[in-house]
């Protein structure tokens, strides 16, 4: 039989566990109040244009052909987010994490992708024609066929015709 003392430390330890599962998902709930029908309509869609999904957790989705197009995704998180023939001409990926995401035949053209980070990113065949990519982290990144490297303003970098 446990003393009273050693009950009312069970029931302490268990409050506080309980707690501590608890309490995150009020601060996730806060954050995604202002942008979770924008949120809802992209991934019951796959359609989003000129919404905002700023700072969003997109961890992980698959975001193939999505047509986010003048969205705002400043700060969200698309790490290992499959974005495969995806539009985001206009977008704002603005200090967005992208961390090993797949970007492959996804239209950047005229994208904010300032601060973004594409470490360990896949992305091949992607148009950035007109992107700006100031303070780019593409650490690791596997980049082919896309107008993305070490340079400067001499970089050609076609339009998608």
């Amino acid at each position: 039989m446990l003393s009273d003392y050693q009950g009312g430390k069970i029931m302490k330890l268990q409050l506080l566990a309980a707690m501590a599962l608890v309490t995150p998902l009020f601060f996730i709930g806060s954050v995604k109040a202002e942008n979770s029908q924008d949120l809802q309509k992209l991934l019951s869609t796959g359609e989003c244009m000129k919404c905002n999904l700023s700072g969003v957790n997109l961890s992980g989705a698959h975001l193939i052909g999505a047509d986010l197009r003048g969205a705002n995704l400043q700060g969200a998180n698309l790490t290992k987010a499959n974005l495969e023939g995806a539009d985001l001409t206009d977008a704002n990926l603005a200090g967005a994490n992208l961390t090993s995401a797949y970007v492959t035949n996804v239209n950047l053209k005229q994208a904010n992708l300032n601060r973004a980070n594409f470490t360990r990113a896949t992305i091949h065949d992607s148009n950035v024609y007109k992107a700006s990519m100031d303070d780019l982290n593409i650490t690791e990144a596997e980049i082919y066929n896309t107008g993305i490297g070490i340079g400067g303003e001499d970089a050609q970098i076609p339009d998608w015709k």
